[in-house]
């Protein structure tokens, strides 16, 4: 019998017989933990190791991307605590100036397709944007991944999804994973991998594969694998990278097969508190919105900056409305600066933040205050994840266009803004 992508990465990484429900032990390419629950890493490894070294330094990494520059005295002093550990074991800190970590695996080529990252964030499953199997950790976990450059998984059982048609701009990849979201729902696809294919889906370039795979989560899915298309695996080759791409056997098995129709596809946008609850967003009656972010490890790319940007070129904010910018990483915030984006936010009337998760892990610009309604390019919206306001999530598109109306809209399909 054949193996789906999940099965096969993890095959490659064991020498344990590989089916779903098995538990198997993998080995680790990329180990790593961020701000959040680092500190917590740390003093796991120093209590249950003490004095011991990290398997190998070389595949460990911290990244702090959760609240940067720390803003509490915890955070402050958690970061340092993983700094000092950081030094003492050789280990790379990609410190509070570097921004999303999982980003920051991607374009450094940490990350690459048919391999395995583990680490504390619930959203590193990203990595099947590329086709590489990412799993977020508890700080236990990782702690005992440090160590041994292993850990134990359950091999997951894999849905087929395949996207039938095609959908051209002002609609995104936002907006196709929001209309999959509404279709799979919650726990839609909980506790399994999905595996995407279709015209539309081979399409898709790395930020819009990103904004895909880091949506996963809102599903239930272990992970969103995405087969890597020729552009990605330039990409990486480009680099000097030495990896191997995974795909599917064509007598893979799956628990299930399912299709679904995106022809002409419509913006759409997630009612909070549900990230499932998604509809086209020329469905809402007029909301008014009080602010707009975008950014995230969803949405925070030098793509998604520039779409706003060249959205909101010559265009003020709306009075009242608060928008706010956060760069996903350090790169992207200087290609935004050498091209002169952030000077057209700036002149819009935009706030720009320096590169992180911002308010979706509530430690930078991002959060809202009872009452107020925002709209978001963040994989979250429940009650708490960004404040206690209500937050809708909806592309960089959808996000700009709300931004200069006031409340939410979209972009009507006849204006072409971006090449």
């Amino acid at each position: 019998m054949g193996k789906t992508i999940i099965e096969k990465i993890l095959q490659n990484h064991t020498e344990d017989r590989v089916e779903p429900g098995k538990i198997v032990w993998i080995e680790l390419d990329v180990r790593s933990a961020r701000d959040f629950a680092g500190a917590n890493v740390v003093k796991n490894f120093e209590k249950h190791f003490p004095g011991e070294k990290v398997e190998n330094p070389d595949k460990t990494f911290f990244t702090f991307d959760c609240n940067v520059p720390a803003n509490t005295i915890a955070y402050a002093e958690n970061q340092h605590l993983c700094r000092l550990f950081a030094r003492k074991q050789g280990i790379q800190v990609y410190d509070v100036d570097a921004g999303i970590g999982s980003h920051v695996m991607l374009y450094e080529g940490l990350a690459l397709p048919g391999g395995t990252v583990v680490g504390t964030d619930s959203h590193l499953n990203i990595m099947g944007a590329i086709g590489c199997f990412g799993q977020g950790m508890g700080d236990s976990d990782i702690a005992f991944a440090f160590k041994t450059g292993k850990t134990w998984f359950e091999v997951p059982e894999t849905i087929k999804i395949t996207i039938n048609g095609t959908y051209d701009y002002p609609t995104t990849g936002k907006d196709l994973i929001l209309f999959i979201l509404g279709k799979m729902g919650a726990a839609g696809a909980l506790g399994k991998c999905v595996e995407l294919y279709g015209e539309m889906v081979d399409r898709l370039d790395l930020e819009d594969r990103i904004t895909v795979a880091s949506m996963g989560t809102e599903m239930g899915a272990i992970s969103i694998v995405i087969p890597p298309s020729d552009e990605i695996i330039k990409f990486y080759r480009d680099m000097g990278k030495k990896f191997n791409p995974v795909f599917a056997d064509p007598d893979a098995k799956y628990s299930q097969e399912l299709e679904f129709d995106i022809q002409g596809l419509r913006p759409h946008i997630a009612k909070p508190p549900h990230p499932d609850d998604t509809v086209p967003v020329d469905e809402l009656d007029e909301i008014k919105v009080d602010s707009v972010f975008i950014g995230s490890c969803t949405n925070g790319t030098y793509k998604d900056i520039k779409i706003a940007a060249d959205i909101l070129k010559g265009k003020k904010v709306a009075p009242g409305v608060m928008v706010k910018v956060v760069p996903a990483t350090r790169e992207t915030y200087g290609r935004l600066l050498e091209d002169g984006i952030i000077q057209v936010l700036f002149e819009s009337g935009v706030i720009v933040s320096n590169p992180g998760c911002g308010g979706c892990a509530q430690g930078q610009i991002g959060m809202t205050g009872k009452g107020e309604v925002q709209i978001s390019t963040s994989n979250r919206n429940f009650k708490g994840k960004q404040g206690s306001g209500f937050t809708y999530l909806a592309s960089t598109v959808t996000a700009s266009a709300s931004a200069i109306t006031g409340k939410i809209a979209t972009l009507p399909a006849r204006v072409i803004v971006r090449k």
